[in-house]
């Protein structure tokens, strides 16, 4: 990257932190203080380490047992790393955390953070075989999990020590909980490992076993992509309803933390009880995946008018593509507060879609935050700078990763990251992702991307959600069949679906088949799995 970008890129990147009140002017003081502790115990405990310090009095978490302060945060987490070494537990021994949105598994990344050790975040999801091959390939020697997975934990090596981090109640283990670890040791002040924790966050996995990418240490100016075009402020409180171990999640805790605000989180997610949360805590930000704010819409109007929700200023959505009829609905139910961050757990941040930017143009993916860049390139590696052109997508971000643990990597041209999409810039200058780039189903001899299909059908009132693939063709080669969870109440008719799409797309673009079902197959991050779809009979 060419100095004078560099140069541009730090110092829009300090004005975002000024403006977001990580680095307030004149009290610099304060976030050089939050800049130092990140320094020496990594994004997550660094700033509770420095809230603590200060004396911040506000509350850190809200979960189902009630309120834990930045000083609790602070002190139970000194503890628990003092009970890891005292079961031998140490800097060099991977950690592995298979839990829901909860104190315990916030304790788990903070003690990982201050004890120097690497934690693998687990999907919730994972059955004993996936689970017992990414411990094996990561190497982990000590699990932390949630009671409900005893089962899924119990495939795991008899050498994993093992805590459980949430125990149901009522129930008598020999496994020693996280509250008993951390009531047997002090709970004053530790030394700063020689390097802090880093963590891994797996991949989606919808073909296969997740691949694990690393977050090591990144610099502190790289958390001005997630706040130069999203509007999370000091002081502020923020439902967490997206799993705090993949990215959406892990990247807006870390902010909330360097903010000082106060994170209130549910270990299951409820579409209503999420609203109900939002407006008894009258939190400012709602943190969601793209499945969990179409069940939320989808309570309708009735339901959404028995809670007071006008203290919401942002819903930050990412993990996937919203569709121009979601973006539509949520300004309908909840004003103009929709950010739509596009990126993957590779690259981090590519773009951000702004309430502006849904507006003017729904589906868009948005722009470019400070410090990331998005080009796009044909499959002779050459960019392309024409408006609605469709290429393949790159990206350079501060806080990409730097190939997966077991070696590979993704594709690379001039230093940015391949996201395995492929899209096109309007002409002013807002991205939008066509799909998948190995979703893409040639039929007849032409490009179909299921994506501008599945908008469409969602653009139905008797339709809640859509999804197309291709099924092999002796004639065509691929034809499309298209699979679809209608409103209740509707009635099912394959044939008007069939001429919705042919009196508004190209006729290679019209299903030959419509399956009407009653739920479309997701993974526990909201990813749609499309090869379950096409072992579908």
């Amino acid at each position: 990257m060419a100095l004078g970008t560099k140069i541009k890129d730090t110092l829009g990147a300090v004005a975002v932190m000024n403006r977001s009140g990580l680095v307030p002017f004149p009290r610099i003081d304060h976030g050089l203080s939050s800049i130092l502790a990140v320094r020496k115990y990594g994004p997550f405990a660094g700033p509770v380490h420095a809230h603590a310090a200060a004396g911040l009095e506000a509350d850190a978490l809200v979960d189902e047992r009630g309120p834990l302060t930045y000083r609790d945060l602070e002190n139970q987490s000194n503890a628990l790393v003092r009970a890891w070494r005292a079961d031998g537990i140490t800097t060099g021994t991977v950690m592995g955390a298979m839990c829901r949105n909860s104190r315990g598994l916030i304790l788990t990344m903070l003690a990982a953070a201050k004890a120097g050790n690497k934690l693998v975040l687990m999907n919730t999801g994972f059955a004993g075989p996936q689970l017992v091959d990414v411990a094996a390939r990561e190497k982990v020697g000590a699990f932390v999990y949630d009671d409900e997975f005893s089962s899924v934990a119990a495939a795991l090596a008899d050498d994993v020590l093992r805590y459980r981090s949430w125990p149901e109640a009522g129930t008598v283990s020999e496994v020693t909980t996280l509250d008993e670890a951390i009531e047997s040791q002090s709970t004053s002040s530790l030394a700063a490992p020689s390097s802090p924790g880093g963590f891994v966050l797996l991949t989606s996995g919808t073909t296969g076993t997740p691949k694990g990418a690393p977050r090591e240490h990144t610099s502190p100016l790289a958390s001005a992509q997630f706040l130069d075009r999203v509007p999370l402020r000091r002081g502020q409180t923020m439902m967490m309803a997206a799993p705090a171990f993949h990215g959406t999640g892990v990247s807006q805790l870390a902010l909330a933390l360097a903010l000082g605000q106060t994170v209130v989180m549910h270990r299951k997610f409820d579409p209503e009880n999420t609203v109900r949360l939002v407006a008894e805590n009258r939190c400012d930000s709602l943190v969601v995946v793209p499945t969990m704010l179409q069940r939320i819409v989808d309570l309708g109007p009735q339901t959404l008018a028995k809670y007071d929700t006008s203290s919401l200023k942002i819903i930050f959505s990412a993990g996937a593509a919203i569709s121009p009829d979601l973006s539509k609905r949520t300004a309908e139910s909840f004003g103009p507060v929709l950010h739509n961050l596009y990126g993957s757990t590779e690259v981090a941040v590519a773009t951000v879609a702004t309430p502006e930017d849904l507006a003017q143009a729904p589906g868009t993916a948005g722009r470019p935050p400070v410090t990331c860049h998005v080009h796009l390139y044909d499959d002779e590696g050459r960019r392309i700078s024409t408006p609605d052109t469709v290429g393949r997508i790159f990206v350079s971000s501060g806080l990409s990763f730097a190939g997966y643990t077991d070696g590979r990597d993704k594709e690379r041209i001039d230093g940015l990251l391949s996201t395995g999409d492929v899209g096109h810039f309007d002409r002013d200058g807002r991205l939008f992702v066509d799909g998948r780039d190995d979703d893409m189903i040639v039929s007849g001899g032409e490009n179909v991307y299921p994506l501008e299909v599945e908008n469409l059908l969602m653009d139905r009132e008797d339709v809640l959600e859509a999804a197309v693939i291709g099924v092999e063709d002796a004639e065509f080669g691929h034809r499309l069949r298209a699979f679809v969870v209608s409103a209740p109440g509707v009635d099912r008719d394959a044939e008007e679906i069939k001429s919705h799409v042919k009196a508004n797309l190209a006729r290679y673009k019209v299903p030959r088949e419509v399956v009407f079902i009653e739920e479309l197959p997701r993974n526990a991050t909201g990813k749609l799995l499309r090869n379950v779809l096409r072992d579908h009979d």
